[in-house]
């Protein structure tokens, strides 16, 4: 134990035992480590203006068929920018089909919502205003709506340098606000850079055992901790009418990616329950528990003529009690900070 805190809390990723990883996973491998400086893209540069009034935005519920729910009744910050249900309900109270994912970090992502239909914060914005479950109003009456709210001119002068208001404004201005939601360094991050005294042995070990035996790194990778790829994890339930997703085989039609969802990240997932796009675990230690029976193996029936493929990088793990409390307690050393944000006055 000695040794590996040593060569961990080295400083220096070259000094780090070599991660156990499948072929699948070692192409444009990146380890973990802290997250690098952000840049925002210079299509919507960040102003202090754009981020204020996309503040707005985001907690306006105006931007709703009902006028009662905004971007943060399912992405609240005291929930770590999620909402704690096993699957988010919108308009008339209807429920959706997926858990929500959390929003921290979350500029770092490549690709949006649990199947990737969305290449950039921008786009995404308007999927769940207009989502019929979700928000349930189309773009272009969201934006006659805050058209008609003098407050908001004087906000997007500011922001744009005139008041115009239009549906891409609303969209860059909500978008540069969320990539302002980033987590402050954890103990990991601190440990790794060289202060050995940040993790325990229990939490050194759990880390250790997620790069090795455990096999975490060959999905949960990068300093985001998820290498934004797509894989199946057997829990399609294919032809059960009520829990049956096929995840990304929606956006790309292609019969391979049936079943296949995209690698969340691991920054605060302590705090993040319940977990995987359904939900289905309230529990951090069931996730773990599954992964380590190798995850199940969903059956064909008959007559179909595709079905899900489980990722081969799915193996039994046979890790003991005490390892899997080590690795739990490891993803509890991701956690940073509890978000505290008092919402915004809204322009009347």
């Amino acid at each position: 134990m000695e040794e590996l805190r040593a060569l961990y809390s080295s400083g220096d990723k070259s000094k780090w035992p070599k991660p156990h990883l499948f072929d699948e996973a070692k192409e444009n491998f990146q380890d973990i480590g802290v997250l690098p400086k952000f840049s925002f893209p210079k299509d919507n540069p960040y102003s202090k203006e754009k981020e204020e009034l996309g503040k707005r935005l985001f907690y306006d519920p105006r931007l709703s068929g009902s006028g009662q729910i905004s971007c943060a009744s399912c992405h609240d910050p005291e929930l770590h920018w999620a909402d704690s249900r096993r699957v988010a309900y919108g308009h008339d109270r209807q429920l959706g089909t997926r858990n929500t994912p959390g929003l921290i970090n979350i500029a770092y992502a490549t690709a949006l919502f649990w199947d990737g239909r969305a290449e950039d914060l921008e786009t995404q914005v308007k999927s769940p205003i207009e989502n019929p479950v979700e928000m349930h109003l189309h773009s272009r009456i969201a934006t006659k709506r805050i058209k008609r709210i003098k407050g908001y001119r004087e906000h997007f002068e500011a922001a744009f340098g005139d008041a115009k208001i239009t549906q891409e404004r609303i969209a860059q201005v909500i978008a540069t606000f969320e990539r302002t939601i980033r987590s402050p360094k954890t103990r990991f991050d601190k440990f790794i850079e060289g202060d050995s005294s940040q993790l325990t042995d229990s939490e050194l070990n759990g880390m250790h055992l997620f790069r090795t035996k455990a096999n975490c790194i060959n999905c949960h990778n990068t300093p985001y901790f998820s290498d934004q790829k797509f894989h199946n994890l057997g829990l399609t339930y294919l032809k059960r009418d009520q829990y049956e997703d096929l995840g990304l085989y929606g956006v790309s039609k292609n019969p391979e990616d049936i079943g296949k969802f995209k690698t969340a990240p691991l920054r605060e997932v302590s705090k993040t329950a319940p977990y995987m796009h359904n939900g289905l675990f309230p529990h951090l230690r069931g996730v773990l528990n599954m992964y380590n029976a190798g995850m199940p193996n969903e059956k064909i029936k008959p007559g179909t003529a595709y079905g899900p493929k489980k990722s081969q990088m799915l193996k039994k793990l046979d890790l003991s009690e005490s390892e899997l409390q080590d690795l739990e307690n490891f993803l509890e050393a991701l956690h940073s900070t509890q978000y505290k944000m008092r919402a915004p006055d809204l322009p009347k």
